[in-house]
């Protein structure tokens, strides 16, 4: 099965777009596994670590060199994304020479409750990947409007409409892995929840 990284920029453990990656994980199989990433320990970026650097750090760069493919989910805030992103981002470049990231298949996605989505956060992030060597999917985009009872208490999509479009951007994702590394998706159907 292929398996994709999957990278929350967010620590709340209520966080609508910790809830958007594990509603993923559940319509993504059997043609991806999703693996969320913890994140939690991960300090500010700070390049004199390196020389002894935290589990968090080697635990973060292993998970994405052993993915087949990477899915960050960004929040948005102020028109940005949140500084963990950026510090995942910078820990997975580093040190010089040793990019994590090169070459990666990748995707972004986002929840928030407001009605654009996270597009702005999304094209920073894209900006930093894609000089990185991040072969990110440019369709279809995922910017995710979360209202109250979207996402049911099992992480299960409660609209249909909502719930077709991330099969489609799931069913994107594991088509675009293919394209690049040559990985088949599993036989089946994503999860019918």
């Amino acid at each position: 099965m292929t398996k994709v990284a999957v990278i929350v920029g967010s620590l709340r453990r209520e966080s609508i777009n910790r809830q958007l990656a594990l509603a993923l994980v559940k319509l993504a199989a059997p043609q991806l596994d999703l693996e969320l990433v913890d994140v939690s320990d991960l300090p500010h970026y700070n390049n004199d670590l390196w020389d002894s650097p935290p589990a968090s750090i080697t635990r973060l760069k292993q998970a994405i060199e052993t993915a087949d493919a990477v899915l960050l989910i960004t929040p948005e805030y102020n028109r940005a994304p949140p500084g963990l992103i950026k510090d995942v981002i910078d820990w997975g470049s580093r040190p010089w020479g040793k990019n994590s990231w090169k070459g990666k298949p990748g995707a972004i996605a986002g929840a928030t409750g407001g009605k654009i989505g996270t597009a702005v956060a999304q094209s920073q992030v894209r900006s930093s990947l894609i000089v990185l060597d991040v072969a990110l999917m440019g369709q279809p985009e995922a910017y995710i409007t979360v209202t109250p009872g979207l996402i049911d208490a099992s992480f299960g999509v409660t609209d249909e409409t909502v719930k077709k479009f991330l099969q489609t951007f799931l069913a994107s994702l594991a088509d675009w892995i293919g394209k690049l590394t040559g990985i088949v998706p599993e036989e089946g159907q994503p999860d019918d929840m």
